[in-house]
C-alpha cells in the first residue's frame, strides 16, 4: 500500500504550489462572486442578502441581452478567423526550413504587445485619415467608417484581436504538427497522395487534439474580450460593441453595483461552461 501511494503523493507534492495558487486566485474568487451575486453589495462595503433578485433583474435587463448578442456575434466572427490564421501560419512555419526561428518570433511578436498599444495603433489604422482609408483613397474608393458603423465595428475588433492573439494558438498548433511522425507523410507521398490529400487524411486527424484545445481557449477568450473594446470603442457606437465583460465593468466600476456585476459574471461563467461542454461533447470527445 505504501509503495502504491508513493507515486500519487509525490506527484501531488509537485503540483501542490500551483494547486494552492489556483484555489486562491480562481476557485475562491469564483465562490465569492457567486455569494456576492445574491447581495446588493456596493462600493461602501454595505450589503444585504437579496436572494435571486439580481437574477430576476438581469432577465428583464435589455442591456444584458444586447451585450449577450454582441458577444455571440463577436465570437462567431473571431473564433473561425483566429483558428484559420493560426492553422495557416503554423502550416507555413512547419514547412519553412531557412530562418524558421526568426519568422516564428516575428509572427509571435503581436501576442506580447500591449493590448492598449495595439488598440491605439489599430484605432489610427481604422480612422478616416488612417492607413486603410488611405489605401482605399488611392483606389478611388470612399472612406469607410469602421469604428462608427454598427455593422462593421465587431468585425473590425475581431480582426484586431486576431492579429493580437493568434501567436499563442499558432505555437500550440505548430507543436502539434511537429508531433506528427514524418514517416506517415512520406509514406502517403510515395503512394501518390497530393498535398491536400495528405493534409486531409493525415495532418488534420492527428492534429485534432491541438485544434480542440485551441478552439476551447479561443472561444473563452472571445467571451472575455475587454481591452480592445475599452481602448477602441468604449462599447459603441450605439452599444454595438457592448459585450458582456464590458457590461460587467460598467456595472461594477461605473455604477458601483458589485452585487449585480457579480450576477453578470456568474451568468457569463455558466454560458462559457455550457459552450465548453458542448464543444467537448461534439468536437473533442475522442481527443481528450
Amino acid at each position: 500500500m505504501r509503495h502504491r501511494l508513493r507515486d500519487p503523493v509525490t506527484g501531488l507534492l509537485f503540483v501542490l504550489p500551483m494547486l494552492v495558487l489556483f484555489l486562491i486566485f480562481r476557485i475562491f474568487p469564483t465562490l465569492g462572486a457567486a455569494g456576492m451575486s445574491l447581495t446588493n453589495w456596493n462600493i461602501g462595503g454595505e450589503w444585504s442578502f437579496t436572494g435571486a433578485d439580481n437574477y430576476a433583474r438581469l432577465v428583464n435587463d435589455p442591456n444584458f441581452w444586447s451585450s449577450l448578442r454582441a458577444t455571440l456575434v463577436y465570437t462567431v466572427i473571431y473564433v473561425p478567423l483566429v483558428m484559420a490564421v493560426s492553422l495557416g501560419t503554423a502550416l507555413l512555419l512547419n514547412s519553412i526550413v531557412f530562418m524558421r526561428g526568426l519568422f516564428r518570433g516575428i509572427l509571435f511578436l503581436p501576442y506580447v504587445t500591449s493590448f492598449v498599444f495595439a488598440g491605439i495603433i489599430w484605432r489610427w489604422i481604422y480612422e478616416f485619415d488612417g492607413l486603410i482609408n488611405g489605401l482605399l483613397a488611392k483606389l478611388d474608393l470612399g472612406p469607410v467608417a469602421f469604428m462608427e458603423r454598427s455593422e462593421l465595428v465587431l468585425p473590425a475588433l475581431a480582426l484586431v484581436s486576431c492579429w493580437k492573439g493568434f501567436g499563442y494558438s499558432m505555437l500550440i498548433l505548430l507543436a502539434g504538427l511537429k508531433a506528427i511522425p514524418g514517416s506517415y507523410l512520406e509514406a502517403a507521398k510515395v503512394d501518390g497522395a497530393g498535398p491536400w490529400q495528405r493534409f486531409r487524411g493525415i495532418t488534420l486527424p492527428l492534429l485534432k487534439p491541438a485544434l480542440f484545445f485551441v478552439l476551447v481557449i479561443e472561444t473563452i477568450a472571445s467571451f472575455q474580450v475587454f481591452d480592445t473594446i475599452y481602448v477602441m470603442t468604449g462599447g459603441g457606437p450605439a452599444k454595438a460593441s457592448y459585450t458582456l465583460i464590458y457590461g460587467i465593468f460598467e456595472r461594477g466600476f461605473r455604477f458601483w453595483e458589485f452585487g449585480y456585476a457579480a450576477t453578470w459574471g456568474m451568468v457569463l461563467f455558466a454560458i462559457v461552461l455550457v459552450i465548453s461542454l458542448i464543444q467537448r461533447r461534439f468536437v473533442g470527445r475522442e481527443n481528450t
